[in-house]
């Protein structure tokens, strides 16, 4: 089973296929996902500081230049399936913006 390691939170088994932002929040990280994964809002990215999640999708990229958001190891939680180990730092999380998660996204 691959392993997701959060930083300032843990290292937990996920199973593989599973998005990265429902494997954060099943495991107690409050990352926001304001637009319910539909990849729209930006609030569940997240910064990846070693493990391959591949390229940017094309929505990704998308969103991220129509928010001004330019940074190599940015990507949107909602848009990572977990298919090999990676380390990652949650950039908004519900007790650092004091926002509500928002909607649980779809599988």
């Amino acid at each position: 089973m691959p392993k997701i390691t959060v930083l300032g939170y843990g290292t937990y088994e996920v199973e593989p296929g599973k998005k990265l932002v429902l494997a954060l929040e099943d495991n107690g990280v409050n990352i926001l996902h304001r637009c319910g994964g539909k990849a729209k809002c930006t609030t569940c990215r997240i910064e990846v500081l070693d493990g391959d999640c591949f390229d940017l999708t094309n929505i990704e990229r998308v969103t991220f230049t129509e928010k001004g958001l330019v940074d190599d190891y940015l990507r949107l939680s909602c848009q990572i399936r977990v298919n090999s180990d990676i380390t990652i730092r949650p950039i908004m999380t519900k007790e650092n913006s004091g926002l509500d998660p928002g909607p649980r996204p779809a599988d």
